[in-house]
């Protein structure tokens, strides 16, 4: 083993950037040869006076540009054949997909570990998860999701609470309890596109309520609810996708008073309710009796995880729900329930979900360098932002255009209930895409917005 001290003071960038430098520095210099060892990470962060962290992040750059590989148990060392000792030529846009709503993908080395470490642990008692088990969960992963849900204030009892294969299949079971075909559902003006597709799948009507800057206008919902005679109304209340609203503890208190007063049920999707760290009560919370609550995981751990926890109004509702969602999934995966449980128990699922914050808001500000306050409507938290064309634009257009360079955007007609569709689009902020891709493309989006589609069209 090499005694090897890189030298980073003096390098631009990140010093995990400068260590993946250094090594590269070292290697083309001859300092470092094919099959040297270099120290362990903790070592080396001592030496260096940098977090562990930091290290490892700039052996996993070195790994990505071919300069070392890495064994556990073993340790790190330089390639015996050296792929690139310069860092890779910059992505095409091609790469990067802005349509999913989804979060940013954790990249620290010791977090990736550590829900490693956690999958492993729960792959040594595997059997046992390979089982049929009853729908909704074992007690162990109950105790979990209760203790996950008492983040967002709601504390059901154990037999209120379902974990789901996911929230669409629960969507499924629930709509498919509240309402048969030809009935009609409620939901925001600008909504979800997958409670469109689930909702005509169910050959149910879906109308659109009017919305303001907090949500739908309980005046609004309150003519809605004369006018169509709902089974229920689906809500989407925090960092709303796609337009990013949180909706007010003011303004939800309101509507849940209207939808008890006319015995509507409440479908809440919470996706993006622990994202929030400090937002309103959910509508489960105000109004326990007439609120179904899907609290997904997708977007605040993993969407491979395919788990949502549920929280049926009362005990009675549970009966027909466990039957419906048997019905519709058996189950849920023991094993990744048995996955989630774990990262819960052990403070894992905090760490990522910190992540996310972290990473979302610092996305958030490179969109806030290419588009004018009051252009766009985002949230600090929020996945995505939603963008209104200008300067003649149409959704159409836009697409089409920024498609040609690798760029996909998701075109406002597809989150419309009724009426002409805004000339808007969503832009995802997060997924796989590195934060160069994300500012290259938004640079491209808002130079777009600038000029006509005429003029646009001298630089496809």
């Amino acid at each position: 083993m090499k005694d090897w001290v890189p030298q980073i003071e003096g390098r631009e960038g990140p010093r995990y950037l400068a260590i993946a430098e250094a090594i590269a520095a070292d290697i083309a210099a001859g300092i470092l040869v094919p099959g040297d060892q270099l120290p362990p990470q903790r070592r080396l962060a001592a030496t260096l006076g940098v977090d562990f962290t930091t290290v490892a992040r700039g052996y996993v750059e070195a790994g990505k540009r071919g300069l070392i590989e890495s064994t556990v148990g073993r340790g790190s060392f330089v390639r015996k054949a050296v792929v690139e000792t310069r860092p890779p030529a910059p992505q095409r846009l091609r790469a990067a997909d802005f349509t999913m709503n989804m979060p940013p993908e954790p990249d620290d080395p010791e977090l990736i570990a550590r829900m490693q470490d956690g999958y492993a642990a729960v792959a040594r008692d595997l059997m046992p998860l390979l089982r049929y088990q009853g729908f909704g969960g074992s007690p162990l992963d109950k105790d979990a999701a209760s203790a996950w849900l008492g983040r967002r204030a709601l504390v059901p009892a154990q037999e209120r609470i379902f974990i789901t294969p996911g929230a669409h299949p629960a969507l499924v079971g629930i709509f498919s309890l509240l309402a048969k075909a030809g009935d009609t559902v409620l939901s925001e003006a600008i909504t979800y596109p997958g409670i469109r597709a689930i909702t005509a799948q169910l050959e149910l009507n879906l109308a659109g309520v009017e919305m303001d800057a907090d949500g739908i206008v309980p005046e609004a919902l309150e003519q809605a609810i004369l006018r169509h005679r709902p089974k229920a109304l689906y809500l989407n209340p925090t960092l709303q996708n796609p337009l990013t609203i949180t909706t007010p503890e003011r303004r939800r208190t309101a509507i849940c008073a209207i939808a008890r007063r006319h015995g509507l049920p409440i479908v809440e999707d919470d996706a993006y309710g622990f994202i929030a760290a400090y937002g309103p009560p959910p509508l489960a919370a105000i109004a326990p009796d007439i609120c179904w609550h899907i609290a997904g995981l997708a977007k605040c751990i993993g969407a491979g995880l395919r788990l949502a926890y549920v929280v049926v109004p009362d005990t009675r509702s549970g009966w027909s729900f466990n039957a419906a969602m048997r019905a519709v999934a058996v189950m849920a995966s023991p094993l990744m329930a048995a996955v989630a449980t774990r990262w819960i128990d052990d403070g894992t699922a905090d760490t990522i979900l910190r992540f996310i914050r972290s990473e979302t808001a610092a996305r958030q500000k490179i969109a806030a360098r290419f588009f004018e306050p009051g252009t766009y409507l985002s949230d600090p938290l929020s996945f995505n932002i939603w963008l209104p064309l200008r300067n003649g634009w149409s959704c159409p257009a836009f697409a089409a255009h920024v498609r040609s360079t690798g760029i996909g955007v998701v075109a406002s007609d597809a989150f419309t209930v009724g009426g002409t569709p805004p000339e808007a689009v969503r832009v995802g902020l997060g997924g796989p895409v590195s934060r160069a891709q994300l500012e290259r493309g938004l640079e491209f989006m808002g130079h777009t917005l600038e000029v006509s589609p005429e003029m646009a069209a001298s630089y496809y």
